[in-house]
């Protein structure tokens, strides 16, 4: 049999002719090796729209008969990805599970993976961040830095820490693109605080917001993404908008790569990492949290990475060789909202004069309906000048609007 060698850029020469034939006799690349998605939203839709190059056969199991990948895959299940019988029977038809939400039925992908079915992330990951609690516990017992913090059960709990405050208090669990998080003080805990198990974490002294995408395969290869830098919205505390390369040093480039590396390697991760860092004012990263999946802040490399971040999820939990990580040009992505008072059937103003820009490039979910701060579409923007795509950014924010 033919042995080949691959050559990535950034990793020594690979003789994994092994893995790589093994999973050819698989069927992975004949179109009959079914990979499993938990959720068929705008991730699903671009994962499969990478998946597509590999002929790789996607099935999805979504709550929702309109979800954004529903007439992109082999197979749409609708159904409740949070119900134990559902998710267990769905997963007997695929060959491999993953996932594009944190929020689903733990025990019946732990009750798969003791028989043999292959779930990447691993169950044991996807529990733990399902928990911010327990996200907590993991940082302190394996030295990961980040902002100091008290688990309470309720709102009363607030009162024993009075003197912590300010502080954000984040629900334990279900929280979401923003939802499950308030910033309270003395003054207002008692009107604003969550009632339910919570993480208080104290104020940060924010100087950046940054993001770093880590793949790890399932030999343990892993890599990297060049560091994102986020801005948020004010209204929603959703990603607005984020630039890459983040306007940081070298070295703290590096220092957020090693922690993103740990966390990886710490977790056993198969599959895709984001890990959404805090800089503050002393110059101190920290993380604050993780999510085992494609991830809002990897959007840009679509068009902005030799490597989407897509493709490198789907070679990670597939064990093939990852991929280079290398810019190709600065990227900036904007997210697209649905704007405040409209509620109904999705219009996109501002398209025309869009699509007659350089180096801009839409990407819309298919969601029917639009709402207030939902994500409807995203746009990246790439230039050899980041100065100049930002300014083709705001531009885009400004222009493009989903009404109803």
């Amino acid at each position: 049999m033919l042995c080949i060698k691959i050559k990535r850029q950034g990793c020594a020469t690979l003789t994994k002719s092994t893995t790589y034939f093994r999973t050819m006799n698989h069927g992975i690349f004949t179109g009959e090796y079914k990979v499993g998605i938990l959720g068929g939203g705008q991730l699903g839709q671009m994962m499969i729209q990478a998946g597509i190059s590999y002929n790789i056969s996607f099935h999805i199991l979504d709550p929702s008969a309109e979800a954004p990948c529903r007439n992109l895959c082999s197979e749409f299940v609708q159904g409740d990805f949070n119900d134990f019988d559902t998710v267990y029977n769905f997963g007997q038809n695929v060959d491999l599970l993953t996932i594009e939400i944190e929020h689903v039925n733990v025990d019946a992908l732990e009750k798969l993976e003791t028989e043999g079915k292959a779930v990447y992330p691993s169950p044991k990951l996807i529990k733990t961040v399902q928990d911010k609690g327990a996200q907590k516990a993991f940082y302190d017992q394996h030295g990961i830095p980040t902002a100091p913090y008290h688990i309470i059960d309720n709102r009363a709990d607030i009162k024993e820490f009075l003197d912590f405050l300010p502080a954000a208090q984040k629900l334990r669990t279900g929280g979401y693109d923003g939802k499950g998080v308030t910033l309270i003080d003395q003054s207002n805990f008692i009107d604003n605080s969550f009632d339910a198990p919570s993480v208080l974490e104290q104020k940060v002294d924010i100087d950046k917001e940054l993001s770093f995408i880590v793949a790890r395969n399932v030999d343990g290869e892993t890599k990297v993404f060049p560091a994102v830098e986020l801005v948020f919205n004010p209204v929603y505390n959703l990603v607005e908008l984020l630039f890459s390369p983040a306007a940081i040093s070298p070295e703290l480039e590096k220092e957020g790569e090693a922690i993103a590396m740990k966390l990886a390697n710490e977790l056993e991760l198969v599959g895709l990492l984001a890990v959404e860092m805090f800089l503050d004012k002393k110059g101190n990263l920290l993380v604050n949290e993780i999510a085992p999946r494609p991830h809002n802040s990897g959007h840009q490399t679509i068009e902005g990475n030799l490597t989407s971040q897509f493709e490198q999820h789907l070679r990670a939990i597939l064990n093939m060789p990852l991929g280079a990580t290398n810019t190709v040009e600065p990227s900036v992505m904007v997210n697209l909202l649905g704007a405040e008072g409209y509620i109904g059937s999705a219009k996109y103003e501002g398209m025309e004069d869009l699509l007659s820009e350089v180096g801009v490039y839409p990407h819309l979910y298919g969601k029917a309906i639009t709402k207030p701060g939902r994500k409807m579409g995203h746009v990246t923007i790439v230039d050899p000048s980041l100065k100049r795509a930002l300014a083709t950014a705001e531009k885009v924010k400004n222009s493009i609007r989903v009404v109803s």
